[in-house]
């Protein structure tokens, strides 16, 4: 019997051959000329074992494994912090766990998330339901209802400014950071011009 750690290891390098595969592949070939039986073949695997690891093509580009860690760094938020300060720690601590992800970060699957239409439709959707899990935080944090109007406006501001930010990037680096905690000044400010 393999032991948990060794098993584990196996799995989170298994993981990692799949998504070097896939990544590879479609920026040679392109997401639609790219199939599951390649991608399989490349990380030495059979397709089957790859359904295994991720429930679909799109998935093995846009899933990070990040959602753990950023469960984690919401609970150490210090309690009782305005909106506005809220909002930069969530902001800091999602781009911190990110950045320091090497796949996460990776400037070629940021470029393919964002160039090819089925991907940038499934990141939408994956970058939406972290959102919602936003959402449902900071309501519970300020004791806002999360269908209230307020706090469906301040998010849709705060996600507004961070996608355009975001869309503009050739990638997620440290100017991108200093730009999203400038972005959330200004909407406290008032968008002062």
């Amino acid at each position: 019997m393999t032991p948990p750690g060794r098993r584990a290891a196996h799995k989170q390098q298994t993981r990692a051959a799949i998504r070097a595969a896939a990544l590879d592949l479609i920026s040679r070939q392109g997401y639609q000329a790219t199939t599951v039986a390649q991608i399989a073949e490349a990380a030495d695997i059979s397709h089957t074992t790859l359904f295994r690891y991720f429930e679909s093509k799109e998935q093995v580009l846009i899933h990070d494994d990040l959602d753990d860690a950023r469960q984690e760094m919401l609970t150490r938020i210090p309690p009782g912090l305005p909106p506005f300060d809220l909002a930069r720690q969530i902001v800091t601590g999602m781009f911190t766990i990110a950045n320091a992800d090497p796949w996460s970060s990776n400037a070629e699957r940021f470029r393919l998330l964002r160039s090819e239409p089925v991907l940038a439709m499934a990141y939408q959707l994956e970058a939406d339901r972290v959102m919602q899990e936003g959402i449902d935080f900071i309501a519970d944090y300020t004791g806002t209802p999360a269908d209230g109007l307020p706090l469906r406006v301040f998010i849709a501001a705060l996600s507004a400014v961070m996608m355009h930010i975001a869309n503009r990037a050739d990638s997620i680096d440290q100017t991108t950071l200093e730009d999203l905690l400038v972005a959330i000044d200004l909407l406290e400010q008032g968008l002062p011009l």
